[in-house]
């Protein structure tokens, strides 16, 4: 091993291990200067820095120099404010001291242990399942993280040197610089650090901290090297970029709220950085913002692809990232986006596995997979990649490959930096690091293992009692040997199943320790024997002589899962095991392992240990995982015959048993009372101790002091004591995780969960024999406090051999020593400690702790794969051996044949392995049983047969009846009973194979009968071989039911839906708001009719009348004029142009130009596509459709016509036979000379009823069984076996049913002959004797044989006429059948074609629809733009019409008022001037601000009126007169009449600007319109153009599919020297019928140019008439407009405007002004009526008030005067009663000033009455009567 500041004198690292390399180390880190400079590069040692600079600098203060604790707790740092004024740099020579830095171990007493009691030696593991666990330092040195060190691993000296972890609490992570000169090691803990050490000098150089909260999942160096990111685990996940050289962080955020697994920066741009983790990628960027520098990170979204965790990725050079993915497949992301998904060819993965790594080397892209394999890509076609379908995927194959090997994991790869070599170093998740060479060529070196390890947890670990050896298995299923002391592996051997124990076994058993026992997963046991190769005899041509050789010697089964613990027994003679499965199994090891027997526990057993020699008894101890602990003696071995042994089970296995129960909360309880005592105690001594004090003091002071202090001494208060712990039983029990012997029926156990932090000692009780283990419940009696082990707990105890130290492993992957004395099985003297954090805090549970045979190593494993060795400190320097002695080969261990290995984990285990032979036991004897009573019921059986056969032959009145042979009725009814029981039995236990076959059938009757609509039938001619077959039919098409809507069809426009929607919809708005008011004026009615109407109401109605009267008859006028005017300009509009053209006609000049003249093949590469014969896929499917459909249509009816035939077959055959049954009727009763053939009954073949196949019975059933069991028989291929079975079965059917229905006799047709039978049935002969017959007779049998041969003659024929007539049918359907096959082969071949174009137009049909839809988006733009500017044009159209309605108002406005002025009016001009001026009239809206008036004045300017234009010379006057006054001798009502039309005439001017901006901006917005319509025009074209050009591409696409026309050669014009030529590409396929209709089509133009040459002749002289007509009208208007002139001058006196005139008869405004002004005064009129009478009525109430205020005056009044009465009596009684007493009372004076103030009192209210009264007389109301003068003397006598 080599510490980090171990160096040679030369500065070199040496090779050699130093026993003085603590103080090397120390020396090394006291030279290391330590200076920190400022920005001035100022030396913080330097003499003239005082001691707070020192302080102040955040790098030499405690925060980073802290001295190591003693406990394994992180250091609290002590965190410092940062100085704002000055910044502190580093210097670029300033490093940490490594010895301050590192975790140290945690001694108790350094006393008794020394701080260095184990040194690490070694390090035989490796975690290979950490992220990114393999770095390379330089060309040889390898640096991975293994539990709480680094290792730097020199892969060819294999020398390792160690970096302790500074926290204590494991390594997360590990970088190593681009120019590898340094590398960061990111810890584990709370707020861990990142320590950037240099390379090669291994000094700690920076320490970065605070950047997560427990531990650091990756770290990685940008390219320059000048930052450092590094992403957090768990809770925070946070993601930070460092500077790192200043220890200071530059960026930090969170990168996601899921694990991430790596942070890498993009190698060209370090402002953009990736982070991967679980189901997400992230891609972050640096950005300034407003608030500065931050980290924006985008989450890459999956879209369509399923979520994966993303292990490896890798940054393109254009900012893509290249990922992998769970499945295999690489993902090229762009943005945050997926933007295509690479697979191999075949859609294949590119790797079969996740991707856990991707690389960028040399334009190539190097992916490593889980599949063990590694796969060059080229770069180019990754970067260009792109979608080409729906799928997103792409598809590209490699440039080379290469695969390691099947078991290989690859998890990171690193480049090796070897000049002119492409070497790789790769880290195997499975247990090992490759060398692997991908130059790929022919010098290529095959990949190379360069270390193996173990992957995964390490289950055990056993060390070999004679020498430097140890031994370990794991769930890798591998056993490995090593040597520890020479620090070298030497064997190791894979099995199927992982392995989950071992020891080594014990010299009593293998004198030269050679034997290790191996329990695996399975629950067999093996057990190999380790020896020196070299030690065997060498045979020519053996392989390679490895340093040792493992050999399977035994191997057995003993339990059914795993063996979790194996013991030897103290002299070796038994081995027990313990598994799982809650069985503890014994072994004889004299006897080859023979099975003795097993015992089961009430638990899982997690250990095993038989009792040491020094206790009397050879006793087990088991320890189970559920609290139960068990002792049972060794078992005895009885000599036994194997086969009679039916079970292993020990029946009389004396166990004891101690069941655990939690006694922690009252330890807990128990320790709280001890410190409560104690603390009496000292207290008590305190106060004793006072107390003497106070008595001397007593004797200073004297007496009279001491009263007060002894008081005070005295009034202490004693603390109120808090409750003590409450007992509490955890409700799931702890498990036990390991224990040991202290004595005889004593033990020590510790606990897990919440009985940690304690080494109970407990006891077993007396064995009761029947005890139930369950409910047994036991306490330990004593206990041992084990500190720091609440949390973690102890899983493994060992001791050293002389038993005077506990070696503990931790749960958290401590390892601790307890230094105990000489014979102390009671661990008195378990008090002192060592105790150091070695593997892995989180995953790195100590598994197994042993020392070596001599105590002077120590070795660990753990979960974390990692496996130690220590050296132990001793006080005696013993020279140790550097190499271990690998035990010798036995004698013949090369002859002898390796045991047969048990590789299946079903196998039955050596229990179950004996209940089942002795279960085939028993069966085989109850078989031979069965077989026994079958053969007797057999030989009865037959003795009954006989009797029945002998019955039988007995005369019928002698023999017995068959139920007389029931013997008991009874008998056969539970017979019958039992035999349905057991049917029903049976047909439940095959139910499920019977739905199961069901379902098959069904699957493959809707596989292959369900599409079929009718299958292939067979006809046969009855006299030839001719025969016709119809169609195997399957079910129609998807294509000719589908039927998708198209895309290409461009959509109705918003304009043209707003025309055809437009107008109905606005009607019916209309028509609705129209029937709302129409309902309200009918409510409103209602209601008028309802009340009597008032006057007012009848004299505004009258005026409304009467005005709307006047308004209707100015309409009338009006709607007259405009009616004129809209037919006049209909007949305008109608009024063709001079250069008009028939649109009818253009449109036929059109199509003529488009269509006719030279025509363009559809190959010309300028033929445009009319839009009516473009295609596309939705339209290629209908027409597909349709050719299915007509095809399957036209098969349909062809199979119905053979169907047809087929039974028509049927009924031939059925008469043949019963005219065949006639004539042998017939026959029988003729001369044989005389007979004719019978003809042949036509056979029906299975062909021809293909529908009978699926007809079966029971016999056809049974046969099909019989074959099937000759086809078992016969030795033959399954393939072989299956076509026979298939053939056979069928033609079994068939045989079945044509031999079943061979005459096809049914009972119509058997009627049917019997009936002719009958008919033609001869007269049967009697029996008489026989006579000469009579001439008579004669005459009559010639007769009837004449008939007879004429009826044989007339069926002959019949029948030939039968088999004729049908075959002639055959012939002629079989005709017509080969027709429809030509036509449907030709369909066939257009199938092809379409299906071709199919295909060819869904590759088109996407882009198609794109341009379609921008097309069809533009034309839908274009038109809204069009509806636009329609709109537009309306409106400034009505805004004219409203400006042209203005201007007219304004010259009826002048003409009005000049009429109104009349002739000779001296103030014309001055009122003339008058309604001209301009004024700046204030708006509604005013706008306070100077520069608001500016506006109105300028808005004012621009008020002026056209008519004004003329007279702007004479606006320097108005400012002359004043219109304010009117002149002298002026009328009055003109000149308010001029105010008022002034008024109105600035009313329209305004309007008239309003409208004129109105219009502008219209015209504005048609502009911009315009504007936007050409643009929308333009790319319209260009959309257009560039579709056009698709599909003229797509067509020239079509043009390239090769259509199959068949040809005949009378069909093929085209001949040269009367040959078809070999070339016919220049050549035309034309059908009859167009070319027909082509020769037409030249007559009919012929035939139309002669009716268009008349029809122009007859145009031309009608118009010349219509222009001689027009001529004549001209002169009749001119006549009658000079007639209209005459007359208006004859009546008016002038030509006036009639239509002016018209619209001046009523002013509308005006009176609609009077009527308002009517409607007002009545309602004035009305409500002033209503106030008058409010008034009224509040004069009345006022006067009832003052009436009764008065009297209530007059009742005050009487009473002031009776009270003066009262009181001038009371004064009376008073003087004549109280001349007794002098002067006045006290009572009298304070009732007289009581009396006196309410007077007071009462004066004043009288006198606000009074007031109020006044007011009430000055306001109009009621006149009070005047005061009496007796009244106010009263009311003054009262003031007085």
């Amino acid at each position: 091993m080599k510490e980090p500041d171990d160096q040679d004198t030369d500065g070199e690292r040496s090779g050699s291990r130093s026993d003085g390399r603590l103080p090397s180390i120390l020396k090394a880190s006291e030279d290391t200067t330590d200076d920190v400079i400022t920005d001035g590069e100022e030396s913080y040692l330097d003499d003239d820095l005082d001691l707070e600079d020192m302080e102040e600098s955040s790098h030499s203060s405690q925060e980073y120099f802290q001295t190591p604790e003693p406990s394994q707790e992180p250091p609290v740092e002590v965190q410092e404010e940062p100085q704002v004024d000055v910044k502190k740099k580093l210097s670029e020579t300033f490093y940490y001291n490594y010895l301050e830095l590192i975790s140290m171990p945690h001694v108790t007493s350094e006393d008794r242990i020394p701080l260095y009691f184990f040194i690490l030696n070694h390090s035989f593991g490796y975690d290979c399942r950490k992220r990114a666990n393999l770095q390379l330092l330089d060309s040889n040195t390898l640096l991975y993280i293994a539990g709480n060190q680094m290792v730097l691993l020199d892969f060819k000296s294999k020398i390792q040197i160690y970096l302790q972890s500074s926290s204590g609490q494991g390594i997360g992570a590990i970088g190593v610089h681009p120019n590898k000169t340094y590398f960061a090691v990111a810890e584990k803990g709370s707020f861990p650090k990142i320590i950037i050490y240099e390379y090669p000098s291994l000094k700690p150089y920076r320490i970065l901290q605070e950047g997560t909260e427990k531990a650091y999942a990756y770290v990685d160096f940008n390219n320059e090297g000048n930052l450092l990111a590094s992403v957090g685990c768990h809770p925070d996940y946070t993601i930070t970029i460092w500077d790192w050289k200043e220890e200071q962080p530059i960026l930090r955020t969170k990168a996601f709220s899921q694990d991430v697994f790596k942070v890498t920066f993009n190698p060209d741009n370090d402002e953009q950085l990736t982070t991967s983790g679980s189901g997400h990628i992230k891609f972050w960027e640096m950005a300034f913002t407003f608030t500065g520098l931050k980290l924006q990170g985008s989450l890459g979204r999956f879209g369509k692809t399923s979520t994966t965790d993303i292990e490896g990725y890798a940054e393109l050079p254009d900012g893509k990232v290249l990922s992998g993915s769970e499945w295999g497949n690489l993902l090229l992301w762009e943005g945050s986006l997926i933007k295509v998904e690479l697979c191999r060819t075949g859609m294949k993965s590119c790797h079969n596995g996740s991707i856990n790594q991707i690389m960028l080397d040399e334009g190539e892209v190097i992916t490593a997979g889980s599949d063990g394999s590694v796969r060059i890509w080229d770069f180019e076609t990754i970067d260009t990649a792109d979608v080409i379908d729906d799928t997103g995927l792409l598809e590209i194959e490699p440039i080379n490959e290469l695969h390691i090997d099947k078991s290989v994991n690859l998890f990171s790869m690193i480049k090796m930096n070897e000049v002119g070599n492409n070497f790789w170093l790769a880290q195997d998740a499975n247990g090992a690091i490759w060398k692997l060479d991908l130059s790929f060529s022919n010098i290529t070196q095959d990949p190379e293992c360069l270390f193996s390890f173990h992957s995964g947890p390490i289950e055990a670990l056993a060390v070999s009692p004679l020498t430097y050896l140890m031994a370990t298995t794991a769930l890798d299923c591998s056993v490995r040997v090593y040597d520890f002391a020479s620090k070298i592996p030497l064997v190791h051997m894979k099995f199927k199943q992982g392995g989950t124990s071992l020891i080594w076994a014990p010299r009593t058993v293998s004198l030269s320790a050679a034997q290790i026992v191996v329990g695996f997963q399975d629950g067999v046991v093996r057990i190999l024997e380790l020896f020196d190769p070299k030690g065997l005899t060498v045979f020519a041509g053996r392989k390679k002589i490895l340093d040792a050789e493992l050999h399977l010697k035994y191997v057995f089964k003993p339990h059914t899962e795993e063996v979790t613990a194996l013991a030897y027994e103290r002299n070796g003679e038994i081995l027990a095991t313990g598994s799982k499965d809650k069985t503890v199994f014994f072994f004889d090891v004299e006897k080859e392992y023979k099975p003795i027997g097993f015992f089961n526990t009430p638990g899982p057993i997690c250990q095993l240990m038989w009792s040491p020699a020094n206790h009397p008894e050879n006793t087990l101890l088991i320890i189970c995982e559920n609290g139960y602990i068990l002792e049972c003696l060794c078992p005895t071995f009885n000599d036994v015959d194997d086969e009679n042994v039916v079970t292993f089970a020990i029946p009389t296995m004396l166990l004891r048993c101690f069941h655990f129960t939690s006694v922690k909360s009252k330890i807990l309880r128990f320790m709280e009372v001890q410190r409560r005592e104690e603390q009496k105690m000292l207290k008590e001594k305190e106060r004793e101790e006072r107390r003497r004090k106070l008595a001397e003091e007593r004797e200073v002071f004297g007496e009279e002091e001491i009263p007060e202090e002894e008081e005070a001494s005295e009034e202490e208060e004693e603390e109120v004591e808090e409750p003590l712990p409450e007992i509490f039983m955890p409700p799931t029990p702890s498990p036990i995780l390991c224990g040991f012997y202290s004595a005889p029926g004593s033990f020590w156990v510790s606990m897990g969960n919440y009985d940690a932090g304690f080494l109970y000692h407990c006891q077993f009780p007396a064995y009761v024999q029947g005890s139930d283990f369950q409910k047994q419940e036991n306490e330990p009696f004593d206990f041992r406090v084990l500190e720091g082990t609440e949390d973690n707990p102890i899983t493994t105890i060992t001791f050293s051999n002389d038993q005077t130290v506990m070696f503990c492993g931790m749960r958290n992957g401590a390892i601790r020593a307890y230094v105990l004395s000489e014979n102390d099985p009671f661990l008195i003297s378990l008090k002192d400690y060592w105790h150091f954090n070695v593997h892995d805090n989180n995953y790195g549970s100590v598994k197994s702790i042993c020392s070596s045979f001599d105590d002077q190593y120590l070795l660990t494993a753990g979960e974390d794969s990692n496996i130690f060795v220590f050296d132990i400190f001793s006080e005696f320097i013993a020279q140790k051996e550097n190499k271990a002695i690998v035990p010798l080969p036995r004698p013949g261990i090369e002859l002898e044949a390796p045991p047969e290995d048990i590789e299946d984990p079903k196998a039955y285990s050596i229990e179950n392995a004996r209940k089942k032979r002795e279960h085939d036991r028993l069966m085989k004897k109850v078989e031979e049983l069965k077989a026994h009573k079958r053969e007797q019921i057999k030989i009865l059986r037959n003795e009954f047969w006989k009797l029945l056969a002998l019955n039988k032959e007995l005369p019928a009145h002698m023999q017995f009846q068959r139920t007389d042979f029931n013997i008991d009725a009874k008998i056969h009814a539970e017979i019958h009973k039992k035999a349905s029981l057991k049917m029903e039995q049976v047909e439940k236990e095959l139910a499920w194979e019977k739905q199961k076959h069901e379902l098959g059938l069904k699957k493959l009757q809707d596989r292959f009968r369900e599409p079929l609509e009718s299958d292939t039938i067979v006809v046969y001619a009855i006299q030839s071989d001719h025969q016709i077959a119809s169609y195997r039919l399957v079910k129609p098409s998807k294509y000719s039911k589908l039927k998708r809507p198209s895309q290409s069809e461009r959509r109705p426009s918003k304009l043209e839906r707003f025309e055809k929607e437009g107008p109905s919809k606005k009607e019916s708005q209309r028509d609705t708001g129209g029937s709302i008011s129409l309902q309200e004026e009918s409510v409103l009615e209602k209601e008028k009719k309802s009340r009597p109407r008032t006057l007012s109401e009848i004299m505004v109605e009258n005026q409304i009348e009467k005005t709307n009267k006047l308004i209707q008859q100015a309409e009338r006028a009006q709607l007259k004029i405009l009616q004129r005017k809209k037919e006049w300009e209909e007949l305008y509009k109608s009024k063709p142009d001079d250069d008009y053209e028939d649109p009818k006609d253009v449109q036929a000049i059109k199509e003529a130009q488009t269509y006719m003249g030279d025509f363009n093949l559809k190959t010309a590469p300028d033929y445009k596509i009319p839009e009516h014969m473009r295609i596309n896929a939705a339209k290629k499917e209908e027409e597909l459709g349709f050719l299915d459909s007509m095809a399957h249509g036209k098969k349909r009816y062809m199979n119905k016509c053979i169907l047809s035939l087929r039974d028509h077959k049927l009924a031939v055959i059925e008469e043949i036979q019963c005219l065949v049954q006639e004539l042998k009727n017939i026959q029988s009763s003729i001369p044989a000379s005389k007979h004719l053939p019978i003809p042949q009954v036509p056979q029906i073949y299975p062909e021809e009823v293909p529908e009978r196949r699926f007809q079966y019975d029971e016999e056809t059933l049974l046969r099909f069984k019989r074959k099937q069991k000759k086809r078992q028989d016969v030795k033959s291929s399954s393939k072989q076996s299956g076509s026979g079975g298939s053939a056979g079965g069928g033609l079994g059917f068939l045989k079945l049913s044509s031999g079943k229905e061979g005459d096809l006799t049914t009972r119509d047709s058997l009627s049917r002959s019997s009936k002719a039978s009958a008919f033609l049935e001869l007269p049967k002969q009697t029996e008489f004797e026989k006579a000469e017959p009579s001439e008579v007779e004669l005459e009559i049998m010639k007769r009837d044989e004449v008939k007879h041969l004429y009826m044989q003659q007339f069926l002959c024929n019949r029948i030939k006429e039968l088999t004729v007539t049908f075959d002639a049918e055959l012939h002629l359907l079989r005709h017509q059948k080969l027709k429809l096959d030509t036509k449907m082969k030709l369909s066939d071949l257009h199938h092809v074609t379409l299906f071709q174009e199919m295909l060819l137009l869904k590759n088109f049909e996407k882009q198609e629809n794109i341009l379609q839809e921008r097309v069809n988006s533009l034309d839908k733009e274009e038109q809204d733009m069009q509806w636009k500017i329609n709109e537009t044009l309306k409106e400034m159209e009505e805004k004219k019409n409203e400006i042209t309605k203005l201007q007219e108002q304004e010259k009826a406005l002048y003409a009005g008022f000049q009429a109104a002025l009349g002739e000779n009016n001296k103030f014309a001009n001055f009122l003339m001037k008058v309604l001209k001026k301009k004024i700046k009239r204030v708006k509604k809206k005013e706008v306070e601000g100077d520069a608001d008036e500016d506006e109105e004045s300028e808005e004012s300017s621009e008020e002026e009126s056209s008519l004004e234009s003329d007279e702007d010379a004479s606006g320097s006057e108005d400012d002359v007169f004043d219109d304010s006054i009117c002149p002298t001798n002026c009328d009055v009502s003109l000149f308010e009449l001029a105010l008022q039309l002034r008024e109105k005439r600035l009313d329209i001017e305004e309007a008239l600007v309003e409208e004129k901006k109105i219009v502008d901006n219209l015209k504005k917005e048609y502009d911009t319109f315009s504007k936007k319509v050409k643009v929308v025009a333009t790319n319209l074209n260009a959309a257009e153009e560039a579709l056009e050009a698709y599909q003229r591409e797509k067509q020239q696409r079509l043009n390239e599919l090769l259509v199959v026309i068949p040809l005949k050669l009378h069909q093929i014009e085209y001949v040269v020297f009367g040959e078809v030529p070999e070339d016919l590409s220049g050549t035309l396929v034309f059908s009859n019928h167009s070319l027909d209709r082509l020769q037409q089509r030249i007559k009919q133009l012929q035939e139309e140019n002669v009716k268009q040459q008349k029809l122009n002749k007859e145009c031309r002289e009608r118009r010349k008439v219509l222009i001689r007509e027009k001529r004549e009208m001209a002169k009749t208007i001119s006549k009658m407009e000079e007639t209209v002139r005459e007359l208006m001058i004859s009546k008016f006196g002038r030509v006036i405007d009639l239509e002016a005139l018209q619209t001046l008869s009523v002013n509308t405004t005006l009176e609609e002004l009077k009527i308002r002004k009517l409607r007002k005064e009545l309602s004035n009129a009305k409500e002033l009526r209503m106030w008058e009478e409010k008034i009224a009525q509040v004069r009345w109430d006022l006067m009832m008030k003052t009436k009764e205020h008065t009297k209530k005056l007059h009742q005050m009044n009487d009473l002031c005067l009776e009270k003066k009465k009262l009181d001038s009596r009371l004064n009376t009684l008073q003087n004549q009663q109280g001349n007794a007493f002098q002067g006045p009372r006290k009572a009298d004076i304070v009732a007289k000033q009581k009396v006196t103030e309410l007077v007071q009192a009462q004066a004043e209210k009288i006198v606000a009455l009074k007031e109020e009264i006044a007011l009430l007389r000055k306001k109009g109301g009621l006149i009070l009567p005047p005061i009496t003068p007796m009244q106010e003397n009263e009311m003054n006598s009262m003031d007085a």
